[in-house]
C-alpha cells in the first residue's frame, strides 16, 4: 500500500525545512536564513510510533509576488497540496501572524484537507508566550508550539498527523492482483507498452481514481493473470528538472515504486543503460521491490546471432549492485516478447513473496557452512547456530549467530547466493539480518 503523502507548507524563512530535517532525521533540506532557499520539493520517509508516511519539503509560499522563481515555488508547493491527504502549515512565532499567512491559510483551507497548524520557533520550555494564541486567527484549530531547532513539540505535531491519517485503508485491489510499476527515464516507452498490452491482449481495463494517486492505473485481465500497471512520468536528471509539473512527477514515480509489487525497469535499448537508469533501479532495490530490467526498442537495433548476448553481458555490469535482476529484450511497437515479459512478472512477484521453513533453511545452512567454514579472527571462529525467515516482500532471513563482527559481508554475500540458488529467487532482492544471542540486529 503506499505511504500516506504530508506536505509541509507555509511561507519563506519559517523553519519549514529545518521542521523536515528533524522529522525524518536526515539533513536532506538546505538550511539557511534566506526565503527561497528550497525550490524545489524534496520527500522522505517518515516514522512515528510504527507508522509512516512520505513528508514532503516544499518551497516559501509567496501568494502576492510576481517573481518567476517565486510564482513556480508556489506552483510546486500547489501540487505537493493537491497529492497529499494531510497538510502542516509552518509559521513564526517571532514574527507573528502575518498578511502571507493569513492568504496561505485560506489557500489551504479550499484544498478541504486535513491542516494541522504548527507554530515554529517556540524554542523556550514552559508555556507559549501570550503571543501564541494569536495564532488562533487563523482559523485553522489548536496551534502546536514546536520548536525544529531542539525538537520541542515534535512528538505533539506527529500525533496531531498521524491522528488525521486512516492508516487502515487498504488500497482497493484483489489480493491476487499483482501491481506492476513500469518505470524508466522519459521516452523510454513505458506509456507504449501499458497501450499495447491493453490493446493487444483485448483485456479488462478500467481507470482507477485515487484521492492520493495522481496516477491513471490501468487493470489488465488475460490468460497469464490479474494485473495492475501503474503508468509513471519519466524520471529526468536533476539538473534538466526545470518544470513544477516534472518536478512532481518525480515524487509521482517514487510513490508508484512504494505501491508495487514488481517494478518494470524500462531501458532505451538505443541509448542504452545511462547513470539516471542506475539511480531509478537503486530506488526500487531499496524498497525491496522485484525487478525486471525490460530493454525496449530492441526491433530498432541492428543485431546478429550474438547482439543480445553482448547486450546482456554489458547489462549485467551495469546492473552489479543488481545481481540477481531479470533481463527481457522487447518492443512496445511491435510487441516482441510481451508473452516473455507477463511470464517474468509472475516469477519474480512469486520469488518476492517466498517463504521457507525454518527446518529447509537450518538444512541449507548445515551444508553451506560444511562446504565452506565459517571465518575466524584470533582464535575465535564465527557460529551460525540457526536460520529463520522473518518476513518476505523481499524475503528476510534472520542468522542467530556467536559474534556479529565475525559474520563478515563476503560471508553474508556466500549464505545469500546459497540461498537465492537453493530457492531460485532470481529477480527479487534478499536481505539477511545478523543476530547475536541476546544481542540487537545489524
Amino acid at each position: 500500500m503506499a505511504k500516506p503523502i504530508v506536505a509541509v507548507v507555509g511561507r519563506p524563512n519559517v523553519g519549514k525545512s529545518t521542521l523536515f530535517n528533524k522529522l525524518t532525521g536526515q539533513r536532506l533540506a538546505i538550511v539557511e536564513d534566506t526565503p527561497g532557499v528550497t525550490r524545489d520539493r524534496i520527500y522522505a520517509p517518515c516514522e512515528w510510533l510504527d507508522r509512516e508516511f512520505m513528508l514532503v519539503d516544499t518551497g516559501g509560499i509567496e501568494p502576492f509576488s510576481d517573481d518567476i522563481i517565486l510564482s513556480q515555488m508556489r506552483r510546486q508547493a500547489q501540487l505537493a497540496i493537491d497529492s497529499a491527504e494531510v497538510i502542516i502549515l509552518v509559521t513564526d512565532m517571532r514574527t507573528g501572524v502575518t498578511a502571507t499567512d493569513q492568504e496561505v491559510a485560506t489557500m489551504l483551507l479550499k484544498s478541504n484537507k486535513p491542516i494541522v497548524l504548527c507554530v515554529n520557533k517556540c524554542d523556550k520550555v514552559g508555556d507559549p508566550p501570550p503571543e501564541f494564541y494569536e495564532f488562533y486567527n487563523l482559523g485553522l484549530g489548536d496551534p502546536i508550539a514546536v520548536s525544529s531547532l531542539h525538537g520541542h513539540g515534535t512528538g505533539d505535531l506527529l500525533d496531531a498527523v498521524c491522528d488525521q491519517i486512516d492508516f487502515n485503508k487498504v488500497d482497493n485491489i484483489e489480493e491476487d492482483r499483482i501491481s506492476v510499476a513500469v518505470i524508466g527515464k522519459p521516452n523510454v516507452g513505458k506509456s507504449s507498452i501499458i497501450n499495447r498490452i491493453s490493446g493487444e491482449e483485448r483485456a479488462i481495463v478500467s481507470d482507477i481514481a485515487g484521492t492520493t494517486r495522481d496516477a491513471t492505473d490501468t487493470e489488465i485481465n488475460n490468460e497469464h493473470g490479474k494485473y495492475l500497471f501503474i503508468d509513471t512520468a519519466g524520471i529526468r536528471r536533476k539538473n534538466k528538472v526545470t518544470d513544477a509539473i516534472e518536478h512532481y512527477s518525480v515524487l509521482r514515480a517514487y510513490m508508484a515504486v512504494d505501491r508495487a509489487d514488481v517494478c518494470v525497469i524500462m531501458i532505451d535499448a538505443v541509448e542504452g543503460f545511462t547513470e539516471q537508469d542506475s539511480k531509478i533501479a537503486g530506488y526500487a532495490h531499496e524498497q525491496g521491490k522485484a525487478c525486471i530490467v525490460a530493454v525496449n526498442k530492441w526491433d530498432a537495433i541492428e543485431k546478429d546471432d550474438k547482439t543480445m548476448q553482448e547486450y546482456r553481458k554489458k547489462l549485467e555490469t551495469d546492473f552489479s549492485f543488481m545481481s540477481y535482476v531479470d533481463y527481457v529484450f522487447i518492443s512496445a511497437k511491435t510487441g516482441l516478447r510481451i508473452d516473455k515479459l507477463f511470464e517474468m512478472i509472475n516469477k519474480v512477484a512469486k520469488n518476492n513473496s517466498m517463504r521457507a521453513t525454518t527446518g529447509a533453511l537450518n538444512e541449507l545452512l548445515a551444508a553451506a557452512t560444511a562446504r565452506v567454514q565459517p571465518p575466524s579472527d584470533k582464535g575465535k571462529r564465527l557460529k551460525i547456530y540457526y536460520m529463520t525467515q522473518a518476513s518476505t516482500k523481499p524475503p528476510t532471513f534472520v542468522c542467530f549467530v556467536n559474534r556479529k563482527d565475525l559474520f563478515h559481508f563476503s560471508y553474508q554475500r556466500y549464505i545469500e547466493n546459497q540461498i537465492r540458488e537453493s530457492f531460485e529467487l532470481d529477480g527479487t532482492p534478499v536481505r539477511i539480518v545478523v543476530r547475536e544471542r541476546g544481542g540487537s540486529t545489524d
